[in-house]
C-alpha cells in the first residue's frame, strides 16, 4: 500500500489500497472542521486527474481525516470575499463542475461519511455514486443554507430531489432540517448505515461491487407516486410549498420560494438549466442584505463560543448541579444540565409533587425524542437517570452550582442564599434565575457574596437559546471573575449562548422589551383591534405578537416587572394603569385559559368581529372590560414602527450604559432571547440601517405628537450629531 500526498499543503489525499480501491482522504490543514473553501478547486482538479489517469484503481472511497466529522460545510467567508454577484455566481458554477467531474469519474466513488455531513459537505457526497454512514449519533446529514439567507449552490437543490423525492427535498432545504443515520437510509439519502468500526470497509466494498442497492426514496402510494411522478402532481407540491413558506417567512426571508424555484426548474427542464438558474440565485441572495445580517449572525454566536466569561480566567470544572423549585423553569434548566451538559442535576422542592412534575418534564421531552426516534428508550433511561429529587437538601453537599428558580420575591431568594451556604460547599456558586430582581440585592445577606451570580434564562428552557449572566458589585461585595466563568461555560455546556450584562433592572431583555410591550398596550387603549397589533409586529418579523407574548409569559408576570422597572429607571417604564382591570378579572393570560385571547373549550364559540377566524381567536369580552371601542386607524407599518422604535431607543441607551459589553451582544441578546427579526441584524444593527439621524428625527416628532416617552436617548442624539454608527 503506498500513499500518495499530492502536496504537503493539500486538503486532499490519494491513498492507494492493494485491493485496487483508493481512500480520497479530506483533511483540511489546520482547521478542525473540514470545511470547502475556494482555493481547494485546483486540488481537487488535480486529485481526480490522478484516479482518471491511474488504471490501476478500480474504485474510490471518499472519507474524512477528521475524527469526529465529515465535511461540516462550505466555508462562508469565500462569500463575504466577492464583491459582485458575478463573482458569487462564478463561484457557485466553479463547485458545481467540480462535483460533476467527480460524478463522471469512471470508476465508483463511494462517499464514507462519519460525524457532521452538512451544506458542502452533503453535496459532496451527493455527486458520489453511493453512500454509506456510520450510525453513531454525531453522523447528521443536511442542507442548512437557508439558515443563512441562501440556498445550496453546489448542485445540492439538483440532486438531493433525484435522490429522495421533491417532498422531502424541500422539506430538508426549507427548514434546514438535519437526518441522522437511520433517518437518511429511511428517505433513500445513503445507501447503507453500519457501525463506524466498519465504515470503511462496508465502503470499500460496494465500490468493489459496482452495484449499489438504492433505499426505497418515497412510499409508494398512490398519492405519492402521483405527486412525485407527475408533472401535475409536482406543481401541486410546489405551490402548496409557496403557500407554507410564505405564510412562515411573511415574504421577508427571499431563500425559500428560491430554492423552490431551483428545485421545480432542475425537476421540469434539462439539467444545465437547473444548475445554471441555482448559481443565479445563489448569487442574488449572496449579495442580499437578508443574508448578510444572517451571516452576521452567525460569525458573532461562532466568536462568543470561544470567548470566556472573563479573558484569562479559567472555568473551574462542574460535575454536579442542584436546582431549587421544580416548576417550569426548574424542570427545563434540570433537563438541559443532564440531556446536553450531561451534567447529574439534583432538584430540590418543598413538596414531592413539585419533584416529580419537575422530573415529568424531562421525561415527556425525551419520550418525544424515542417516538420520533432521535434516541433510543436506553438513552432515554441514561438521560433521565441523571435526574433526581429530594425535599430536603440531602445530595446538596457535592454540587458546584446551584440554581435558583423559586417564587420572584426579594426575602424568599435572599432566605435561599443563606440556606444554600449553610448546605454546601465553600465553593459552591448560587445562580440565581430572577428575570427583574437586583443580583446585588438579592445578594445582601450572602456570607460568600463573591458566589452570587444572576443566570437569567427565558421559557421555554429547552428552546430558548439565550441566557443573560448577570454579576454584581454592591456594598457588601462583588461577584468573583473565577465565578464569572464558570457560570459561562456552565451556560455553554447547557447549549446556551450567554451574555454578560450589568445588574441593573430588567438586565437587558427584559428592559428593551418593556417599551415595546408598554407601546403595544397604550395603542390597544387608543383602539387597535388586539388581532391587527400582533398581525403588524408578526408581519414585521417577530415571531409573535405582543398581545400574544403576554398571553404566553403571563399578564401577571408583566405586572410583576413594570413597578420594578419604573422605580429605577423612571416614568417612561410606566404600564398603563387599565391593565389592573385585567389582573382583577383574573386574566392571566394562557395558563389560565383566560386572556386576550380564547383558550380551552372557549375557542369553538369565539367570534371575531362576526367572523371566524383562522389561528388564534381574540377574546372579545376585553373590549368592554377596558372601555376600548376597537376600530383602529393605523397602518400596519405605523404600529411595527411605533412599537419597534421604542426597543431601539432602550437598546441605544442600554449599550451607552454599558448593560451590555458591546453592540454584538445586544443584538445576539434580542435575537436569541426575544425573537428581535433576524433578517434585520438586530436592534442596533437595524439602527445602523434606519441612520440615528432618521431614527431621532421620527422619535422627537413622536415625542411632540404622543407624548415624552418616546424622547430619544442622548445617545442616539450624539451619533446623529457625530454621524456615527455601532459596525
Amino acid at each position: 500500500m503506498n500513499d500518495n500526498k499530492l502536496e504537503n499543503n493539500s486538503a486532499f489525499t490519494l491513498v492507494r489500497q492493494d485491493n485496487g480501491i483508493a481512500h480520497l482522504v479530506m483533511d483540511v490543514v489546520g482547521d478542525t472542521m473540514n470545511t470547502l473553501k475556494a482555493e481547494f478547486a485546483e486540488q481537487v482538479a488535480d486529485v481526480l486527474a490522478e484516479i482518471k489517469g491511474d488504471v490501476s484503481i478500480v474504485g474510490v472511497v471518499l472519507c474524512s481525516g477528521k475524527q469526529d466529522s465529515f465535511v461540516a460545510g462550505a466555508d462562508i467567508k469565500m462569500i463575504d470575499d466577492c464583491k459582485t454577484k458575478a463573482e458569487v455566481a462564478a463561484l457557485s458554477r466553479q463547485g458545481q463542475m467540480i462535483l460533476l467531474q467527480l460524478e463522471q469519474l469512471n470508476v465508483p466513488v463511494v462517499a464514507a461519511i462519519h460525524g457532521a455531513c452538512l451544506g458542502g459537505g452533503l453535496e459532496l457526497a451527493m455527486a458520489c455514486h453511493a453512500r454509506v454512514c456510520s450510525d453513531s449519533n454525531k453522523t447528521a446529514l443536511g442542507l442548512p443554507e437557508v439558515q443563512l439567507g441562501l440556498l445550496p449552490g453546489g448542485g445540492g437543490t439538483q440532486r438531493l430531489p433525484k435522490l429522495v423525492g421533491v417532498q422531502k427535498a424541500l422539506d430538508m432545504m426549507l427548514t434546514g432540517k438535519q437526518l441522522r443515520a437511520n433517518q437518511a437510509l429511511k428517505a433513500g439519502l445513503v445507501n447503507d448505515v453500519v457501525p463506524n468500526s466498519i465504515l470503511i470497509a462496508t465502503a470499500e466494498k460496494m465500490a468493489l461491487a459496482g452495484s449499489f442497492k438504492q433505499a426505497p426514496t418515497f412510499k409508494s402510494s398512490l398519492v405519492n407516486k402521483f405527486l412525485e411522478g407527475t408533472s401535475v402532481g409536482r406543481s401541486i407540491v410546489y405551490s402548496q410549498a409557496k403557500k407554507t413558506v410564505l405564510s412562515k417567512t411573511k415574504g421577508n426571508y427571499p431563500a425559500p420560494a428560491k430554492i423552490i424555484d431551483c428545485v421545480k426548474t432542475g425537476m421540469e427542464q434539462p439539467s444545465a438549466k437547473g444548475y445554471q438558474i441555482e448559481a443565479e440565485h445563489f448569487a442574488e441572495l449572496a449579495m442580499s442584505d437578508v443574508s448578510a445580517q444572517l451571516r452576521n449572525i452567525f460569525f458573532a454566536t461562532t466568536a462568543m463560543k470561544k470567548e470566556q466569561g472573563i479573558a484569562d480566567v479559567m472555568p473551574k470544572k462542574i460535575t454536579k448541579a442542584g436546582v431549587l423549585g421544580g416548576g417550569l423553569m426548574g424542570g427545563g434548566i434540570a433537563f438541559v444540565t443532564a440531556t446536553k451538559a450531561k451534567i447529574p442535576a439534583r432538584i430540590k422542592d418543598i413538596s414531592h409533587q413539585g419533584v416529580s412534575h419537575a422530573i415529568k418534564y424531562s421525561y415527556d421531552l425525551l419520550a418525544k425524542k424515542v417516538k420520533s426516534r432521535f434516541i433510543r428508550n436506553s438513552e432515554l433511561q441514561k438521560q433521565l437517570s441523571m435526574i433526581t429529587g429530594t425535599i430536603d437538601y440531602s445530595g446538596f453537599k457535592e454540587v458546584d452550582i446551584v440554581v435558583e428558580a423559586v417564587f420572584e420575591s426579594l426575602e424568599l431568594k435572599q432566605n435561599m442564599v443563606v440556606e444554600v451556604e449553610q448546605q454546601t460547599k465553600a465553593s459552591t456558586i448560587f445562580a440565581s434565575n430572577t428575570s427583574s430582581l437586583p443580583i446585588g440585592k438579592i445578594a445582601a445577606k450572602a456570607a460568600r457574596p463573591e458566589n452570587v451570580i444572576g443566570l437569567h434564562y427565558f421559557s421555554p428552557v429547552d428552546k430558548m437559546p439565550l441566557v443573560e449572566i448577570i454579576p454584581h458589585h454592591s456594598t457588601t461585595g462583588k461577584t468573583s471573575d473565577q465565578t464569572i466563568s464558570t457560570t459561562v461555560a456552565f451556560a455553554k455546556k447547557q447549549g446556551k449562548t450567554p451574555i454578560v450584562v450589568k445588574d441593573k433592572a430588567g438586565f437587558y431583555v427584559n428592559r428593551i422589551l418593556a417599551p415595546y410591550m408598554n407601546e403595544a398596550a397604550i395603542l390597544l387603549l387608543a383602539g387597535e383591534p388586539i388581532d391587527k397589533l400582533d398581525k403588524a409586529l408578526v408581519d414585521f418579523g417577530f415571531p409573535v405578537g405582543p398581545m400574544q407574548l403576554l398571553d404566553e409569559v403571563g399578564i401577571d408576570v408583566g405586572a410583576k416587572i413594570g413597578p420594578i422597572l419604573q422605580a429605577d429607571l423612571g416614568e417612561r417604564f410606566a404600564a398603563p394603569t387599565a391593565f389592573d382591570k385585567l389582573l382583577d378579572d383574573g386574566r392571566l393570560g394562557k395558563k389560565v385559559n383566560k386572556g386576550f385571547y380564547l383558550y380551552g373549550k372557549n375557542v369553538k364559540k369565539g367570534l371575531t368581529h362576526g367572523f371566524k377566524q383562522k389561528g388564534k381567536q381574540v377574546d372579545t369580552s376585553i373590549y368592554a372590560l377596558l372601555n376600548i371601542n376597537p376600530v383602529g386607524h393605523l397602518s400596519a407599518n405605523e404600529i411595527a414602527k411605533r412599537c419597534t422604535y421604542m426597543m431601539l431607543n432602550e437598546a441605544a441607551r442600554c449599550v451607552d450604559e454599558s448593560i451590555v459589553r458591546n453592540a454584538r451582544d445586544g443584538d445576539i441578546g434580542a435575537i436569541f432571547g426575544i425573537g428581535f427579526p433576524p433578517f434585520l441584524g438586530g436592534p442596533l444593527r437595524y439602527i445602523d440601517n434606519i441612520g440615528a439621524s432618521s431614527l431621532v428625527e421620527q422619535l422627537t416628532q413622536w415625542s411632540q405628537q404622543y407624548g415624552e416617552r418616546y424622547t430619544p436617548c442622548d445617545a442616539l442624539v450624539a451619533m446623529a450629531e457625530n454621524r456615527t454608527s455601532y459596525y
